[in-house]
């Protein structure tokens, strides 16, 4: 009796391995693996930066430069090529000025922030930093992959100030002085933008064109700050 259900467990044992072996082995070549497809998780944006609705008496100079950095979470819309995103990162903005100093630390009644003509500065910048919250409605071409075939996006970017400061770099009886100053006086604690981009694979073109001003409402010139550039994405 043990013989017949020893050799009855051998055959049972030897039929299940043999099924396994057809349903994992078998058919791999006809049920193609799912691969989770990449959601843009990491967003690098390299801006060229400069002011809009600017007065006359204020005067940007040469190159200037910012650089925000995002991770981003992607929620796809149902079935189709749509997805929504949001995420948390950092937007620095670096404007030159062109033989002006910005004065902002005027602490008497009524004070705002004022550009000022001198000529002393070889070098002066101007730069703010934010902690933003970029929200994006994606369009993807390939949505199975994302890294290859046309996107786009449009949103907002919404930021709340972490710091700001100027530095400025002159000679003083051929001694190099370079003065920095930290300062959120007059700075706007909030940064309001409205984004789009447009591309192909992880490489896509980048605008944004703020709703908020630089500096606080009646605390400074109505300065408008816009940027373009490129913007790697992957993940």
């Amino acid at each position: 009796m043990h013989k017949r259900f020893a050799l009855l467990a051998l055959i049972i044992l030897y039929s299940t391995f043999t099924f396994a072996q057809d349903v994992d082995g078998g058919n791999t070549n006809t049920v193609p693996a799912i691969k989770k497809p990449s959601r843009d998780f990491v967003m690098l944006q390299f801006n060229y930066n400069n002011w809009a609705a600017k007065p006359a008496n204020v005067n940007p100079k040469g190159f200037g430069y910012g650089f925000n950095g995002f991770l981003c979470y992607d929620f796809p819309i149902k079935h189709t090529n749509l997805s929504f995103a949001a995420g948390l990162g950092v937007k620095v903005s670096v404007i030159y000025l062109n033989s002006q100093y910005l004065k902002n630390t005027d602490t008497t009644t009524g004070a705002i922030a004022q550009f000022v003509d001198t000529g002393a500065y070889k070098r002066y910048k101007f730069v703010t930093t934010y902690l933003t919250a970029p929200f994006e409605l994606r369009y993807f071409g390939n949505k199975e992959n994302r890294n290859a075939g046309f996107k786009a996006a449009i949103g907002v970017q919404v930021g709340t100030l972490l710091g700001a400061h100027t530095k400025g770099v002159r000679t003083v009886s051929g001694v190099t002085v370079r003065d920095k100053e930290n300062s959120n006086r007059y700075v706007s604690p909030w940064d309001f933008a409205a984004t789009a981009r447009i591309g192909y694979g992880n490489f896509t073109l980048f605008g944004s064109y703020n709703i908020t001003t630089v500096f606080k409402e009646n605390q400074g010139p109505a300065i408008t700050p816009y940027a373009i550039g490129i913007c790697l994405t992957g993940l």
